[in-house]
């Protein structure tokens, strides 16, 4: 259990970078009005497209940025983009508010709204990339990456990005159904590890258990796998972290090739950054730094993102272009709105509500496999049955989002004249 807990403690800490990551590359793009025209002039085709459904039967609509025939099995509603924009600012306002990457809940909220399931991870892949971008903010995070550690990385994570990639397609090509419900469980196996622990956490900083504890920063001090893993040598071997242990630490460069198959596996079959999978890995099995695992992990969130979202997804269709440039304008909007809240609510609130947004996806999820499990003929159910279950997990999980932005957007208005002081 201590050891799950741990496990779940460097989970939090790598969706916590990359969130303030997400934040960073939010405000470059704010601030610059070339960056938010380029991201208007963008938007120009999709509005197009609305009126062009609008006026007639949407065989008008462009053969770009959502088109029916060029960006297949959607079809594109003036519904479905402002319902992205609704999906983009929830997540921003989580990634802003808990500190906390807000992409666990947009491949289930995409789904929920009838985004076939490798759409919906093409598409958040491709909002990812296309944030990272126009954000570019890369270069200030290269001071702590280790080269070496981040190349080597790289390949493993590339490779595990490709099969994953490989394996959504080939899911998708022998049965629609059969693809969501393999991403649907993968979705549902992490987020009721996730909604656990931080249930569990909530609950106990309740009652007092956590206060005064302070977390140690972890990585500094190597964990008993780490040291087992660093103790192998199989060349070639790595020498990194020498600001933090004189004469560097040093692993084999299969482990870190090993480690990026995983994340980027994970991260191309779940349209994730795969922070929340590189902390634990990094820090808890490799023994690696936090600072250099904080470095790494933004690396290879912007190549791993951007090459999964291109070759395995856009290439092949699956990229929903109206979908992610309308969760990338609601993002932009809920990340900054979520930072600033974080000022003016208790800390407790917030742990409560990361607890509650995680457990809102995972329920999302659950509810949704009986329906994919009948329509297979892996349980035997009526479709009338899992019908109503999905409907369930839907309205539960827009529900709780729902209710979480409200309360958000309220905190943020009611302390506005607050907020303006604190600025100056």
């Amino acid at each position: 259990m201590g050891n799950c807990r741990e496990l779940y403690q460097l989970m939090v800490k790598g969706s916590v970078a990359q969130a303030n990551w997400e934040l960073e590359m939010s405000t470059n793009i704010l601030k610059s009005r070339k960056r938010m025209s380029i991201l208007f002039l963008m938007l120009v085709p999709i509005v197009i497209g609305g009126i062009a459904i609008a006026a007639g039967d949407g065989t008008g609509l462009p053969n770009v940025l959502g088109g029916k025939n060029a960006y297949m099995p959607s079809h594109y509603t003036n519904l479905i983009f402002f319902a992205s924009i609704f999906v983009g600012v929830c997540a921003g306002l989580i990634t802003g508010c808990i500190g906390a990457g807000g992409g666990f809940i947009i491949a289930p909220a995409l789904m929920s709204a009838g985004v076939k399931g490798i759409l919906a991870v093409g598409t958040d892949l491709f909002h990812i990339f296309a944030k990272a971008i126009m954000g570019s903010v890369l270069h200030r995070k290269l001071g702590n990456i280790s080269v070496s550690l981040a190349v080597t990385f790289l390949v493993g994570s590339l490779t595990g990005a490709t099969l994953g990639g490989m394996l959504n397609r080939y899911l998708y090509d022998l049965n629609p159904v059969l693809s969501d419900l393999f991403i649907t469980a993968v979705y549902v196996f992490i987020l009721a590890f996730l909604s656990f622990y931080a249930l569990m956490d909530y609950f106990s900083a309740r009652r007092g258990e956590a206060a005064g504890k302070k977390q140690p920063e972890g990585g500094e001090a190597i964990p008993p796998l780490g040291q087992k893993v660093q103790s192998v040598h199989i060349p070639p071997m790595l020498t990194f972290d020498e600001g933090v242990t004189p004469g560097g630490r040093k692993i084999s460069a299969i482990f870190l090739v090993a480690a990026g198959f995983v994340v980027g596996m994970a991260a191309s079959i779940m349209g994730v950054g795969g922070g929340f999978l590189t902390f634990p890995i990094f820090v808890y099995g490799l023994g690696v730094s936090s600072m250099t695992t904080v470095g790494t992990d933004i690396f290879q969130i912007v190549f791993t993102a951007g090459y999964s979202a291109l070759s395995q997804y856009a290439l092949y269709g699956f990229v929903f272009y109206t979908l992610a440039m309308g969760m990338l304008l609601g993002s932009l909007i809920g990340v900054q709105v979520g930072s600033l809240v974080t000022k003016v609510v208790p800390g407790i609130q917030i742990r409560g509500f990361f607890a509650l947004a995680v457990t809102a996806g995972f329920i999302n999820r659950f509810f949704a496999l009986p329906d994919k499990l009948q329509s297979l003929g892996y349980i035997k159910i009526s479709k009338e049955l899992g019908a109503i279950l999905g409907t369930i997990g839907n309205s539960l999980f827009f529900l709780i989002i729902g209710a979480f932005a409200i309360w958000v957007f309220y905190a943020f208005f009611s302390n506005i004249s607050k907020l303006k002081t604190e600025g100056h």
